[in-house]
């Protein structure tokens, strides 16, 4: 269930319930692929206050499979997480990951990145895999096509995304939510198409797929306005995949309630840290959408006697405990710890930020 709470313009504050608890939105989910945030625990994503974490049916069928997920009880026991997860259903990642895979209609046979084992992944088999995680938001399977296609193939894929999103409902059994997703590449008409088919089948709320998978900024953003401008008002939506902070600020004020995206993770593991340009408590959002942060990288010989934190306007454990030379000398001997201490920062900056959007949006003008 979803309650839109207040609205600031078009952005959003609502809460959506889920059967491991609620999650206040706009909201930000870090991403646990194979069944962990990478570096970090459960009890690290409690403590930096995580909602709802992600993880992937493609990579939790390759290991540990379905019937080990069964056996395990799903997902919240097996890592020990009691708070919401959303799975994605694989679509992405065969895209992405599979070695040699084929498209029919049934769905996609692929050999794993893993081992060469060939699988076929179907919409049944995403939606029961997702089943068996446990997972609060399952998504419906669908084929992805690259941001560089032709109109003929983004056509194609979200005509057979559609048929597929059918398919998942018919399989989907449970408590779970099921979410639809979006297609239609860059094309506005495809996109129209795209969901007055989901409507019409009918989901528990409906995510922008098939961005942020090479088009141009710009595209995406008028893809998603419009989008956003279609999508019903007591439904929850998602952005799939999206992105860098001034992004996410960009799509909250579009409409869009929930966001995932490796960024934080990855950069943190090279070095690359989100920091904060002013105390963002203080920040109008009504003005910025640029400027708010920017991009430290902790490897560079300028850090090498900054005794300074890494960022004096963030208030998360690493910064109260290490200076950006003591990062640095980290990362330059290859200590693990360097990766732990980088992901705390980077994902404290993007739920810091997505509480100062919830406080704007609920301000009083």
């Amino acid at each position: 269930m979803f309650i839109l709470i207040t609205n600031r313009q078009r952005a959003r504050r609502g809460r959506l319930v889920t059967a491991h608890g609620a999650i206040e939105t706009p909201c930000f989910m870090p991403i646990a692929t194979k069944g962990a945030v990478k570096t970090m625990s459960s009890a690290d994503m409690h403590d930096l206050g995580a909602q709802i974490l992600l993880a992937n049916t493609y990579h939790l069928l390759l290991r540990p499979g379905l019937a080990a997920m069964k056996t395990l009880g799903g997902l919240h026991a097996f890592m020990g997480w009691d708070r919401p997860i959303l799975t994605d259903s694989g679509g992405y990642q065969v895209f992405s990951l599979a070695k040699m895979n084929k498209t029919t209609e049934e769905g996609v046979t692929f050999q794993s990145h893993i081992d060469g084992a060939r699988v076929a992944l179907t919409p049944e088999l995403s939606m029961q895999m997702q089943r068996a995680i446990g997972s609060d938001i399952a998504m419906v399977f669908d084929d992805v096509a690259a941001g560089d296609s032709t109109r003929e193939r983004y056509e194609e894929a979200m005509e057979r995304s559609s048929r597929w999103a059918k398919r998942s409902k018919e399989a989907h059994t449970g408590e779970q939510q099921l979410f639809g997703i979006v297609q239609g590449g860059t094309y506005e008409d495809l996109r129209e198409r795209s969901l007055s088919g989901l409507l019409d089948v009918g989901f528990d709320g409906y995510a922008i797929g098939g961005l942020s998978v090479g088009e141009d900024r710009e595209d995406a953003y008028r893809i998603a306005s419009r989008v956003c401008e279609l999508l019903p008002q007591d439904k929850p939506r998602y952005f799939m995949g999206g992105g860098m902070p001034e992004e996410i600020v960009a799509y909250v004020k579009m409409g869009v309630d929930l966001f995932d995206c490796v960024l934080p993770t990855r950069n943190a593991r090279h070095g690359t840290l989100f920091v904060w340009t002013s105390v963002p408590e203080s920040i109008d959002w009504s003005k910025t959408q640029t400027g708010f942060s920017d991009r430290l990288r902790i490897t560079n010989e300028a850090y090498q006697f900054d005794p300074s934190p890494v960022d004096p306007f963030c208030s998360c454990q690493t910064c109260a405990t290490t200076s950006r030379a003591y990062l640095r000398h980290l990362f330059s001997v290859n200590e693990i710890l360097a990766l732990r201490l980088s992901t705390i920062h980077n994902l404290h900056f993007y739920l810091t930020l997505m509480r100062a959007l919830r406080q704007w949006i609920e301000k009083v003008v």
